[in-house]
Parts: structure tokens; C-alpha cells; sequence
């Protein structure tokens, strides 16, 4: 007689799972994600999972033998920075993005670099072999060393790898994939852990990587509990926005590599390619003699990247003036907003405030805060600054401007790029080498006034 099905209630968010529903999770404090499951067995992955790393004994660090990190390459140099190097061996990658953002198609470009001296499987769960056919005919995708495999058994998917030893594994989506014997429903909270659990302990006991889809909610979070963020090694999420050409890939987690590097794609009829300069492509088709715009120089990871920020002032019509960011913070935003009116003298009360940063690329860096100010500043006053003028600087509460890390590389980036003249903190500019300062103007300026009066001289 087979066993009653038992109700469990597991949020959505965390993966805490409870015998009663609650209107918010007990342990992340979500709000009305619970959702419930039957359970009838127990699951059967835990016991295949134990099996691929039976016979396995505890070592001392002495006993490890070093040995080098092995790395492969993908063919896409903008993909290999943001992966720290390369794909390693045994890793677990989980790619992330909207739909139609192009997690498909640059996993489908990158199989024909990797087909070159590995068997790549592309497990799909979502589209048809014919149907990847007519994709990869589109890319130019013609390795032989390519194998499509469309399942959605997790356990019969795992089995296969422990078979055929591939040496590339691709699974699109894990939202597709499920464990048969577990009775929830395909991308629930279970099977996505469950499966994204499997495939983990596969890849590190036959050391093959695996690249793993993922999709993501209405917030913009991957889709799943969160575990599946912490299961995998590295967690790559496509950014941009569907009706822009232009891709961003970003990396929010990798035990390999660095988290602040990017990679710049562009989406064309051969699909992505690579943006090898970002800093020209941001920067292009700037407005000549318009206020309200101004260079900014931020660093993502090793790269600096030369960004432009556009600000607009305009008179409120109603009795609360509006404040708007699209690429920056809207809380620091506000905060500059403050410092500008208390210690530069410059009065935002009854404007309506916005700032944009051109390109789709979103800045956290505090280096920001002079070239935001300086926009602002411009807008508010219909003065145009120099457009060969660039600026970087923290500003902090008291209108004073903080010195910044790797100052050398943004002003070498931006002489590389014709600019004459470059406003940093007065702090980074006795920092400097005399080799720095003979390649461009530079000019120290203490606080923000100081800096918008360089601006425009």
C-alpha cells in the first residue's frame, strides 16, 4: 500500500519548509511565499548523491597533492574575464538573465570554441533538437563535438554524464528539470534544489563542469530558493535591456576569480559579440554644447571604464518636486542632492531632479559621486562644461572630495582616449607620478565648487 501523502508548505524565497502555511516566512520574512507540496517518498537523490562520493576519506592539507588549476578557454575573452580566467574543472556555473536576454545564444557560441578539443552536451529542456538545429545554423555553430541530449530527468540526465563523460555539460534550464520521484511539481522550490543538488555533486565527483541556466522572477532574482545561489560556484547574470543592442555580464559570485569584473556583449543577426572597448561605446554619440552632462571614470574589477552621466534640473509643477535614477542609486542621489544645497551653496528645493547613465550600465561606485554632482551642477546653472573634461571624486557629507583606489589607471584610460584635462581629489593628485601627470592635465580640487569651476574654465 503506498505510503499517505503528507502536505509541507516551503517558501519560495529561502527553501524553509514548514507543516502549516504562514503569510510570511518564518526564517527570510517574506511575505506570502509559501506554497505547498504533497510528499509520498523520500527522495532518491540523497542516495545517489552519497553513492557518487562513496569511498571517499578525510586528508590532511599535507596529504593533497598540488596540482594546477586547470582552465578552459571559450573562445570569448569578454566571457573568460567575468568567469576569472576561464571555465574550471568540476565548477558549477549558474547563468542567470530576463528572457531573450541571450543566455541561449552565447552558450550555443561558446560550444563551438569548446567543441574544438572537448565533447560538449547540451542538455535542453526547454526547445527541440530541431529547433537548437536552426539556432546553431543561424550562429554558425558546426562543431562535430557537439551533442544535443532533450531530457528533463535530473536522475536519468546524471546517469548519462556518468556514462558518456563529457567534458563540457550544458543544462537549459534547471527550471525544466525534475526528479520523478519527488511528487512536486516541475520548478518548485524541491526539484529545483534536488536537481541543482545532483548536478553539483556530479560535476565535482567526475570533475566535468557544468553551466546551468537559470530564470528569473519579477524582481529580478533568479528564480528557485536562494540555496541554489549558494550550491553552485559561480553566479553570472546577464543584464540589459531588450529593446538596446548592448549586453552586460556580471558576476555576483566565484570561488575562481574576482566578483567586480564584466563583460560587454552586443546583440546582432550573428548573434553576441564582443564590445573589446566599453569605455568608446558608452561615451559615443555624446551632445555637443548641452548642459547637464559629464564623463565619469569607474572601475569594474582590473578595467576602467569611462561612462557618461546625464543630469537634468528642471522647476516642479507640483508641491513635491520629483527625484528619478536609472543606472545609479537613488538614496546616494539623494544624499549628493543634500550636500549640494547644505555645503556648495546650490538649491534643488522646488526642481525635479533626474540622472541617467547612458548605456544601460549601472554604477555603484562612490567615484561616481563627482561626475553625478558635477551633471546636477550643469543642469541647474545651463552651463556647459568641456567636453574633452572628465572628473572622479567621493563626495562626502561635509561637500569635501575623498580620494579614490586606482586613480593612475582611470586617468591613463581617459588620456588613451583623447581627453585634455582630468579633476580628481586633491588627496589623489600629490598620490601621482610625474609621469601620470605629464600625460594629461590634472587638476586637484578640494571640494565641489573647486571642481565645477575646472570644469568649464
Amino acid at each position: 500500500m503506498p505510503p499517505k501523502a503528507k502536505a509541507v508548505y516551503v517558501c519560495a524565497s529561502c527553501g524553509h519548509e514548514t507543516s502549516k502555511w504562514f503569510g510570511q516566512c518564518p526564517q527570510c520574512k517574506e511575505w506570502n511565499s509559501m506554497e505547498e507540496e504533497l510528499r509520498t517518498v523520500a527522495p532518491k537523490s540523497t542516495q545517489q548523491q552519497s553513492a557518487l562520493g562513496a569511498g571517499t576519506a578525510a586528508m590532511t592539507l599535507d596529504a593533497i597533492a598540488e596540482s594546477y588549476e586547470h582552465r578552459y578557454r571559450t573562445g570569448s575573452k569578454e566571457f573568460d574575464r567575468v568567469l576569472g580566467g576561464g571555465l574550471v574543472k568540476g565548477s558549477v556555473v549558474l547563468l542567470g538573465g530576463d528572457p531573450g536576454i541571450g543566455k541561449s545564444t552565447i552558450l550555443l557560441q561558446v560550444c563551438e570554441t569548446l567543441g574544438n578539443g572537448l565533447e560538449v552536451l547540451y542538455i535542453s529542456g526547454e526547445e527541440s533538437a530541431h529547433q537548437l538545429k536552426l539556432r546553431a545554423g543561424r550562429l554558425g555553430v558546426k562543431t562535430e563535438n557537439l551533442k544535443i541530449l532533450c531530457e528533463t530527468d535530473t536522475q536519468y540526465l546524471c546517469e548519462y554524464i556518468k556514462s558518456a563523460s563529457p567534458g563540457v555539460v550544458i543544462v537549459d534550464s534547471i527550471q525544466t528539470t525534475n526528479i520523478p520521484e519527488l511528487s512536486s511539481s516541475t520548478g518548485s522550490v524541491t526539484q529545483v534544489r534536488e536537481s541543482a543538488n545532483l548536478f553539483a555533486r556530479t560535476a565535482k565527483v567526475l570533475n566535468i563542469p557544468i553551466i546551468i541556466v537559470g530564470h528569473v522572477n519579477k524582481d529580478g532574482n533568479i528564480a528557485g530558493p536562494k540555496v541554489l545561489e549558494h550550491i553552485v560556484d559561480t553566479v553570472l547574470y546577464f543584464e540589459g535591456e531588450r529593446n538596446h543592442s548592448y549586453r552586460i555580464l556580471r558576476t555576483t559570485k566565484n570561488r575562481f576569480g574576482s566578483t567586480n569584473e564584466i563583460g560587454v556583449f552586443q546583440m546582432g543577426d550573428r548573434g553576441l559579440s564582443e564590445v573589446e572597448n566599453p569605455s568608446l561605446m558608452l561615451i559615443e554619440g555624446r551632445p555637443t554644447n548641452a548642459s547637464g552632462t559629464c564623463i565619469a571614470c569607474v572601475m569594474e574589477g582590473s578595467r576602467p571604464i569611462l561612462a557618461e552621466v546625464q543630469g537634468l534640473v528642471t522647476p516642479s509643477g507640483f508641491g513635491n518636486p520629483r527625484r528619478m535614477a536609472t543606472g545609479f542609486d537613488y538614496n546616494r542621489m539623494s544624499m549628493l542632492l543634500a550636500v549640494l544645497e547644505k555645503r556648495a551653496g546650490y538649491f534643488f528645493g522646488n526642481m525635479d531632479c533626474y540622472v541617467n547613465i547612458i548605456g544601460g550600465l549601472r554604477i555603484d561606485e562612490p567615484a561616481s559621486d563627482l561626475s553625478v554632482a558635477l551633471s546636477l551642477i550643469s543642469s541647474l546653472k545651463d552651463c556647459v562644461m568641456r567636453d574633452d573634461v572628465l572628473a572622479f571624486g567621493e563626495i562626502g557629507l561635509a561637500g569635501e572630495l575623498r580620494a579614490v583606489s586606482s586613480a593612475e589607471q582611470r586617468i591613463l584610460e581617459a588620456a588613451r582616449l583623447g581627453f585634455k584635462r582630468c579633476v580628481v581629489p586633491q588627496h589623489n593628485y600629490k598620490s601621482l607620478s610625474a609621469s601620470v601627470k605629464k600625460a594629461i592635465e590634472i587638476v586637484g580640487a578640494r571640494y565641489v565648487r573647486d571642481a565645477f569651476e575646472a570644469m568649464i574654465d
